[in-house]
């Protein structure tokens, strides 16, 4: 499967059911030269790693990985930095509630999303939520509040959690 149809944005959808990471690498390279930036042999690997991950994966799972499979050490500080890069170019979304990051299966579209994160297995689902953060949006410029960032993360157990207990 290749990198999401346009249909698809809309619908709820896991966030690692996308495997043409290639593609998907590809793309993000794209991204990055349209902007004028680079994405770096690291920032490429972190985001690989994300992109295959079975589920969100956090900094220092990152570190680890990226120790274990690659000769050149890479410092919790340089990750931080790679990891914020591709959060300022909208490559992966990081999920605050459990404090890890996942692929952006829209990158192009600067779309906003709403997060069912499952806290038995840690599967996360992403949806749409524009209707919601446009009322999100009303609500910080009531008080002239320039918001720079909202996410929507909805903790739960999933359903195919609920059908095992």
């Amino acid at each position: 499967m290749s990198s999401c149809s346009h249909e698809h944005h809309n619908a709820l959808h896991g966030v690692h059911d996308h495997h043409n990471t290639e593609s998907r690498l590809t793309e993000a390279e794209a991204l990055c030269a349209s902007t004028g930036a680079r994405l770096t042999p690291l920032r490429k690997e972190v985001l690989e790693l994300i992109l295959n991950a079975s589920g969100p994966m956090g900094a220092y799972d990152l570190l680890a990985k990226i120790k274990s499979e690659s000769d050149r050490p890479a410092a919790p500080p340089t990750v931080y930095r790679t990891l914020d890069f591709l959060l300022e170019k909208g490559l992966i979304h990081r999920l605050t509630s459990i404090n890890a990051y996942i692929p952006c299966c829209h990158p192009r579209e600067g779309h906003q999303a709403a997060f069912l994160i499952c806290t038995e297995c840690r599967r996360v689902k992403e949806a749409s939520a524009q209707g919601l953060l446009q009322q999100i949006d009303e609500i910080a410029t009531s008080d002239q509040f320039g918001a720079h960032h909202s996410i929507i993360e909805i903790s739960g157990i999933c359903q195919q959690c609920r059908s095992k207990q």
